[in-house]
Order: structure tokens, then sequence, then C-alpha cells
């Protein structure tokens, strides 16, 4: 009787480990074998910049005064093992705000080569009334306040 209560709570137990979704890099993360950031400085040593393919750019502007804009950035970056990064400058006299965006990698370390879809919301920054036009990569996206 012993024997059977316990075979039946451990298949219970592995029956609903096997409905909870696992999340491999967190647990990689947490053995130091992971990457530790999804978001790189510019100047961090050893890496190199790399690319970034943007497919979308969604300007959100919140409800608050000062409003603030936010951009939803959809792409890819070329390996899993590169990490966004990005350069975001004030608006000037225009209001031409220009946001870069590339990867950064270490290149000592051999990488899978395929593309890794990233969805990133990049705080643009808090806006009067005016026009404004977000340049991300060289395409304008322009927004009025």
């Amino acid at each position: 009787m012993r024997k059977t209560a316990l075979l039946l709570i451990l298949a219970l137990a592995v029956l609903a480990a096997g409905c909870y979704p696992i999340d491999w890099a967190a647990l990689l993360e947490g053995l130091g074998e992971g990457p530790t950031s999804t978001t790189t400085r510019p100047g961090d040593p050893g890496y190199v910049r790399g690319p970034v393919y943007v497919d979308s750019v969604e300007l959100l502007l919140l409800e608050s005064y000062p409003v603030q804009v936010r951009a939803r950035l959809q792409g890819a970056l070329p390996t899993p093992c590169h990490r966004l990064a990005r350069d975001l400058s004030a608006p000037d006299a225009r209001g031409r705000i220009t946001l870069d965006v590339y990867s950064t990698a270490d290149p000592g370390i051999a990488c899978i080569q395929v593309l890794e879809p990233f969805e990133q919301v990049i705080d643009v920054g808090s806006f009067t009334s005016g026009s404004y036009v977000l340049v991300v990569n060289g395409v304008e996206y322009p927004f009025t306040i």
C-alpha cells in the first residue's frame, strides 16, 4: 500500500512538472553558464559591435504629464550569443531623437548561427507638447504630443 501511494505521488509530481514551462536560460544563468543580461553597455571590454535586424517599431505615448514616450522594438539578433545595446540622444533643436540600436558579442565564444528574436521596450523620455521624430537606425518615426 505504501509503495503504491509513493509511486502515485511520484507519478503526479512528474505529470505536474511536465505541465509547467521551464525557463532554461534562467536556470543556466543561475549556474553561471548563460548570459546574465539582455542588454550590454557600449563600452563592455572584449565585446565587438554587430548588427541588429529591426522588424518593427511601435511608439507608446503614456498618459502622464509630461508625456512619457517609449519605443517597442521587435526584431532579431544575429545569434543567441549577441546582446542588444543602444545609444539614445537627447532631442535636438528640430525635435529629432536618435536611437542607435546594435548588438554586442564576445568574439571568443563559439555560438550557433541562428537568428535570436527579441522584443524590447526602450524609454525614450518625457516630452511636452510639440512635434518630434524618433530616428531608429536611420528610419524616421514622427510623433506629435
